[in-house]
């Protein structure tokens, strides 16, 4: 048998054990933020139908789907002209029916839909999984991925949005960052600037390419906008509104003027206006600044969000959104189930640990796995340790022995390694008295005490 070189693909990754700790760091103070106010945790599939996946994310998404091919013979059914035509679109529903999900919104939309009558409106759900995306990997893009996402349906008011705010600055600010904002725009504020541009028709076109803005620069954007089929008097129109400044009140203030004959962008407006002021209520006595920014090139190229939308950004390290979300009015209706509104965000996992790791903010003691070990150094002191190894166990002490005798170097190594904060150390000595040798790795101090003393003290 050939030799095969250990390789994985590109923009997926391996994690080792320490890796994990503050990957679960990052999960665990999330989740707590979303338990806090009242969200539920479940799971989905990592399979879905593909029928499910397909038409919800543009043209664009629908492309960065990884299909799963059909199990067996898969080109056994395929008519021969279509495998003459050798077009791999056209041969996609012949040869695959599944596909691997691409985000959690809607695989979440299909499981309120399909467990409707065992839920209770409004639903408030958080989901942690990894999902999938055949893009191009680079710095802080990943092909596997993990999203945190929390989403309420059956609800309208916008007290959810307020309260997804106040998430993200809370979680964020939990795992040690400082410096980073929070971006809002309205979806309804984009259509009604389609409106009066005229060109209603095109507001899918528009967003994809505004929400280009950072990536391409205004004239990146402007060339995309003239080959989706807008005119340089649409791009005149639509570049002081690009270019709005100034404080979030002035800046809405800007758009009513700009957006007086559009009802929908009005709508629009004064939907952000009720987010700000619920935030405000929520807030009264904080003496912090939430770092919420108002965005019009904020536009989130997704086909689903009708209403406000989000996405997050640290300021600290140079990365991509870090988080984002936004309303989504009936998607669950395309699986039979119309008019149940929803609003989710999702925090990019990935992301933030590379922002994490960069800024030095997992707390030391994320690299923690083993509290003590206890030496191994004959069958003698092995019989000694066994009965004590399970008492510190039960204590709730994270304990392991070294699996078997060896010199003292090489288990003072292993714990080393491992970053384990104490060792036990039995001799003949310390069998004959009681009193174990308790050795701080860190300090190098060592002391003799007694087993109840070394419960007590790593308790």
């Amino acid at each position: 048998m050939a030799i095969i070189k250990p390789s994985i693909p590109k923009g997926t990754r391996d994690f080792s054990a320490s890796e994990m700790v503050k990957r679960n760091h990052i999960f665990n103070t999330i989740s707590a933020v979303f338990k806090k106010y009242g969200y539920q945790e479940i799971q989905t599939p990592t399979m879905e139908n593909l029928s499910t996946l397909t038409g919800k994310y543009g043209d664009e998404g629908d492309k960065l789907i990884f299909k799963v091919l059909n199990s067996g013979d898969f080109l056994s059914n395929v008519p021969a002209d279509k495998l003459d035509a050798r077009n791999s679109q056209s041969l996609t529903s012949d040869i695959s029916e599944k596909a691997l999900r691409y985000d959690l919104t809607v695989p979440f939309a299909r499981y309120v839909v399909m467990h409707r009558n065992e839920i209770s409106f409004p639903f408030k759900r958080f989901q942690i999984q990894p999902v999938w995306r055949a893009d191009r990997p680079q710095k802080g893009r990943y092909r596997e991925f993990y999203q945190c996402d929390a989403d309420v349906v059956g609800s309208e008011s916008l007290i959810n949005e307020a309260e997804f705010v106040l998430i993200y600055h809370e979680a964020l600010s939990n795992l040690g960052l400082k410096d980073f904002t929070i971006k809002i725009n309205n979806r309804k504020i984009l259509s009604g600037i389609a409106e009066i541009i005229g060109k209603p028709e095109l507001i899918v076109d528009m967003t994809v390419a505004i929400d280009k803005l950072d990536k391409i620069g205004f004239e990146g954007v402007t060339k995309e906008l003239i080959e989706r089929g807008f005119t340089d008097s649409d791009i005149e129109k639509l570049k002081p509104i690009i270019n709005l400044s100034g404080s979030n009140e002035e800046k809405l203030n800007s758009l009513r003027s700009v957006l007086a004959a559009s009802e929908t962008g009005l709508k629009g407006i004064s939907e952000i206006e009720t987010i700000f002021s619920y935030i405000n209520q929520l807030t009264p006595h904080t003496s912090y600044l939430i770092p919420l920014e108002l965005d019009i090139t904020l536009a989130r190229g997704l086909n689903y969000y009708t209403g406000a939308i989000f996405e997050v950004k640290t300021n600290e390290v140079a990365m991509g959104s870090i988080g984002g979300g936004g309303r989504y009015d009936d998607l669950t209706g395309m699986f039979g189930l119309s008019d149940l509104t929803g609003v989710g965000i999702s925090f990019g996992a990935d992301r933030i640990y590379d922002v994490l790791e960069e800024l030095n903010l997992f707390p030391e003691s994320t690299s923690e796995s083993t509290k003590v070990l206890i030496s191994n150094f004959d069958s003698a002191a092995e019989n000694y340790a066994l009965p004590l190894l399970q008492q510190l166990r039960n204590a709730g002490i994270s304990a392991e022995i070294y699996p078997s005798s060896a010199k003292l170097k090489k288990q003072m190594s292993y714990a080393d390694d491992k970053k384990i904060p104490f060792v036990i150390l039995i001799g003949s000595e310390e069998m004959e008295t009681g009193l174990l040798s308790l050795k701080n790795m860190k300090s190098g101090e060592q002391q003799k005490i007694t087993s109840e003393q070394i419960i007590a003290s790593l308790s």
